[in-house]
C-alpha cells in the first residue's frame, strides 16, 4: 500500500471518529424500567457524565491508519477495518456506561466472521479460516474461565467481545492470538494500579474492560 493510500485510511478513520458518538448514543441508555431504589451492590448502567471525554477523529485516524500500515499486504484489511469501526462505538459506550451491547458485539462477530470467510474463499486459504474459529473458541473460552473464577469482575459481554476479537487474532496466527489474549490484561491492570496510586478510584470501583481488550486486538494485529 502506498503512503496515500495509508493517509487516504487513516483520513477515513478520522471521518468515522466524527460518527461514533452519535452511533454510540443509541446504545448508553438502558430501556425505562419502573422505577426502584438503587441499590450499592447493583450500579448504575446509565452513563457517567464527564467520565471521559472522546477525542474520536485522532484515535480513530490511528486506528485506522495503523492498521492500514501493518496489515497492508494482507487481503483481510477491509475486514479489520470494519472490525475496528465498530470496535471504536462499543470503546465509547463501555467507558460511558460500562456496557458491551450485544447488538454490537454480534455485529463485529458477524463481520469479522462474513469478511474472514469470503476473504478465505476468494484467496484459496480455507486454513486460516480454521485458524480462525479455533481463536473465536480458545479467546472466548479462556475468558469463560476468568468470568467464573470466584471474586471475578469480569462481565460475560467481555466474555463475547474476546471471542469476537479472537477471529482476527487467530486468522494471524497463534503469536497473535497469545498476544491478543494477554495484553489486555496487561493493560487493564496497569491502569487499575496506576489510578488505585493516584486516587482516582477505589478498590471497589468497576472499570471496563471492553477498551482494554479492543486494545490489545489491534497491538497484536499490527505485531501479528
Amino acid at each position: 500500500m502506498s503512503a496515500a493510500a495509508a493517509v487516504g485510511v487513516a483520513l477515513l478513520g478520522g471521518l468515522f471518529g466524527v460518527a461514533v458518538p452519535p452511533l454510540a448514543r443509541r446504545f448508553t441508555h438502558s430501556p425505562a424500567r419502573p422505577r426502584r431504589p438503587r441499590s450499592a451492590a447493583a450500579p448504575s448502567h446509565r452513563p457517567r457524565r464527564g467520565a471521559w471525554v472522546w477525542r474520536g477523529p485522532p484515535v480513530s485516524a490511528a486506528v485506522f491508519g495503523g492498521l492500514a500500515v501493518a496489515r497492508c499486504d494482507d487481503p483481510a484489511l477491509p475486514v479489520f477495518l470494519l472490525v475496528a469501526a465498530v470496535g471504536l462505538v462499543l470503546a465509547r459506550v463501555d467507558l460511558a456506561c460500562l456496557r458491551l451491547p450485544d447488538p454490537l458485539v454480534l455485529a463485529a462477530g458477524l463481520l469479522a466472521l462474513a469478511g474472514l470467510t469470503g476473504v478465505a474463499l476468494l484467496s484459496g486459504e480455507p486454513a486460516r479460516l480454521l485458524g480462525a474459529l479455533t481463536g473465536a473458541t480458545v479467546a472466548g473460552a479462556a475468558h469463560v474461565l476468568l468470568a467464573v473464577l470466584p471474586g471475578s469482575r469480569l462481565g460475560f459481554g467481555d466474555v463475547k467481545l474476546a471471542a469476537a476479537l479472537g477471529l482476527p487474532l487467530g486468522w494471524l496466527g497463534r503469536d497473535a492470538l497469545f498476544i491478543g489474549l494477554l495484553l489486555p490484561h496487561l493493560l487493564h491492570g496497569g491502569l487499575v494500579v496506576g489510578l488505585l496510586v493516584a486516587r482516582r478510584v477505589r478498590r471497589d470501583t468497576l472499570l471496563p474492560l471492553g477498551p482494554a481488550l479492543l486494545a490489545g486486538a489491534w497491538f497484536a494485529i499490527l505485531l501479528g
